[in-house]
């Protein structure tokens, strides 16, 4: 795809992204580009751009600190509770903003059988997970035989009570979901996938069939987003993507502040600004619309919410801000 995407005049500066992060767009996503349109909010997110050369000094190749709370190749295991198990580094795109952007795609490869059995003897022997949340890469660029066994790996450990998958496949290649991988994550356990979308454009029509595939399978269905400028950075926009996404049953789950991944400076807003937008979703937008605005703090100490705090302590009572902005006092318990 990269050859494809170096046809301006800008070319070398263009090839010395492709050098450094790697490019794959696929079919599903052309087709939701507009070519005439040199602001295009989906191109923004795949296509590479000269601006990605400018690394600002708190960008990182590690932004959230998976290698600290990474006890073996494949596990992060940053809250008691849950685990992130990483059974393959390959995504069927390179988002231009990803956090693992440096590390996604660049081997090539999934976890070796015995990496994985490994991995899965820590997730036994660990007997606080709840948890196993399956990302990557993508855990849906395994072939539903491979899911398959995995999930029947995963039903046999006790302990654990849900298995989330995490994935951008939905969205950017959705003829790979098919009733044969929407079967293989059939189980006793509690089992979410929660889809990565950025803007309701995503949301094709191919889109909407994948998901009606989870959907009358009893799969809820949950998603992410970043906040990202020149994509979502406005409250209209964010109004319609999770409007669009709890029309087609999926819950807005987190929207994420964009992480200090190496060359991102350009989708970066401030916190103030995120809150002003978030915020403005409040009272216009349903609640089960609204995804909790989110921050991972660089060097591995986790996600805390970003929002505006509505409610704040004065003396022996509080001040609580409505929806429009306005204040009253709340004097109780």
């Amino acid at each position: 795809m990269s050859r494809k995407v170096l046809k301006k005049k800008s070319d070398a500066a263009l090839e010395a992204v492709v050098k450094r992060y790697a490019v794959a767009v696929t079919d599903a996503v052309m087709e939701t580009i507009d070519p005439d349109d040199p602001n295009d909010p989906i191109a923004r997110q795949y296509m590479p751009s000269v601006e990605e050369l400018t690394i600002s000094p708190q960008e990182s190749d590690d932004p959230i600190g998976d290698a600290v709370h990474s006890p073996i190749k494949g596990i992060v295991h940053r809250y008691p509770d849950r685990v992130l198990l990483m059974p393959v580094q390959v995504c069927p795109v390179h988002c231009r903003f990803c956090f693992r952007r440096e590390k996604v795609g660049l081997d090539g490869g999934a976890l070796s059988p015995r990496e994985l059995k490994d991995a899965l003897d820590y997730i036994r022997n660990t007997l606080q997970i709840w948890e196993v949340i399956l990302t990557g890469g993508d855990p849906f660029m395994l072939s539903p035989r491979r899911i398959a066994k995995l999930m029947g790996e995963l039903e046999k450990i006790n302990h654990i009570k849900v298995i989330r998958f995490h994935t951008r496949v939905l969205v950017a290649d959705p003829k790979r979901v098919t009733r044969e991988l929407v079967a293989a994550l059939e189980s006793e356990k509690a089992v979410y996938v929660v889809v990565h979308c950025n803007h309701a454009r995503e949301l094709t029509d191919k889109v909407k069939i994948a998901v009606q595939l989870f959907v009358k399978a009893g799969i809820p269905l949950l998603s992410q987003s970043t906040l990202l400028k020149g994509v979502n950075d406005s409250t209209e926009i964010l109004e319609a993507l999770f409007r669009a996404l709890t029309e087609m049953r999926i819950k807005p789950y987190q929207l994420h502040h964009l992480d200090f991944a190496h060359g991102t400076s350009h989708f970066r807003l401030s916190i103030e600004e995120g809150r002003a937008l978030t915020s403005a979703l409040q009272g216009n937008l349903s609640g089960i619309a609204q995804a909790q605005y989110m921050l991972d703090i660089p060097g591995g100490f986790g996600k805390i919410p970003a929002g505006v705090e509505w409610i704040k302590k004065k003396g022996d009572h509080y001040i609580v801000t409505d929806c429009k902005g306005c204040n009253t006092y709340y004097k109780g318990k």
